[in-house]
Parts: structure tokens; sequence; C-alpha cells
């Protein structure tokens, strides 16, 4: 890598993770889940998550997939989805028996509610001025099935991302404060 692309993809990587942790905040804030806001992907600044996200930077979409089409397998992602709680796939572990397999497990409402404002940044991240309040919903029906998410974590995250796309931000972060989260301001 030339060191002008080097610069460019520092640069552009490191502006795309600092707008999607303001986006990210900027929601979490509206749902009133403030320090899940401010500590959200934190673990992205670490240099297992940072330095392949600079060298598969392309700014249009996660670096992880890049890194996972190039090498086999996404370092930086591994990392990530150990570490942060927002991730459904930060919640699978072995069924009980060994022979039961693996399975998702049901994830605190905090949460989900984080990996709803993280999947809704991630849009504007990648999107950006042709972002759409259907965009989140749109990316997760693509995959929707083939997620190892537990039943109700699944629907709940499903029920956001519809209203989101149907009745837009503010009906449902004040959805959410009041109807998930309980939170009354």
């Amino acid at each position: 890598m030339t060191a002008e692309k080097l610069l460019y993809n520092l640069i552009g990587h490191t502006r795309t993770v600092l707008f999607h942790k303001y986006n990210v905040m900027k929601n979490c804030f509206a749902c009133g889940l403030y320090y899940q806001g401010i500590v959200h992907d934190l673990s992205k600044f670490s240099p297992i998550e940072f330095w392949p996200g600079v060298k598969y930077y392309q700014g249009n979409r996660s670096p992880n997939n890049a890194q996972r089409e190039a090498c086999g397998v996404s370092t930086s992602w591994l990392h990530h989805k150990g570490r942060n709680k927002h991730h459904y796939e930060y919640w699978i572990d072995y069924a009980g028996a060994e022979s039961a397999g693996m399975r998702g497990f049901k994830m605190p409402k905090k949460y989900i509610v984080e990996m709803f404002c993280d999947r809704v940044a991630a849009s504007k991240a990648y999107n950006r001025e042709n972002y759409k309040d259907s965009d989140s919903l749109e990316y997760y029906l693509k995959g929707r099935g083939s997620y190892m998410i537990e039943e109700k974590t699944d629907e709940l995250l499903y029920k956001l991302l519809v209203m989101l796309a149907e009745k837009g931000e503010e009906y449902t972060f004040l959805y959410i404060r009041r109807n998930v989260l309980h939170k009354f301001f």
C-alpha cells in the first residue's frame, strides 16, 4: 500500500468510525441509553480492530467484509463481537449438551436497543446522503432466517426496524423509551 493510499484509508476509516459513533450516541441518547451511547464501540480503536479497518477501508461497506473476503476470516470482527454486548453474536454459546450444538441466547433489552441504534447509524454511515429509514430493515432482511439469533431478540429488533421504516426515528425512539425501556422523561 502506498503512503498516499494509507493516509487516505486512515483518514477515511477514522472519519467513518467517528461518524458512526456519533450517530449511535445520538440514537442511544434519544432512547435514554446515555452510558451505552458514550462507550459504544470503543474497541474499534484497539489495534486489532483499528488497523485492519484502515487496511480494508472502502468507505461504502464494512472493512470486516473486505478482510473476510481477502483472508477468509475477519480477525477484527472476531475481536469486536466478543467484546460488545450489542451484537447478537456475543450471545451465541453452546445450547447445553454438546450434541445440541450452538444457539443464540436472549439479549437484555438495553442491548437490543443499542443494536437497533447501531444498525441505524451503520446505514447512515455507509449510505450517507442516500440514507432512508428503511435501509436498516432492508439490510436485516437480506440475512434474516440465517442469523443465529434468539427468537424474542429477533422479534423485537425486527419490530423496531419495521417501525423505523414506517413511522420514522422520532416515533420509534419515543416508543423505545416508553414501551421497551420504560423511561419516561
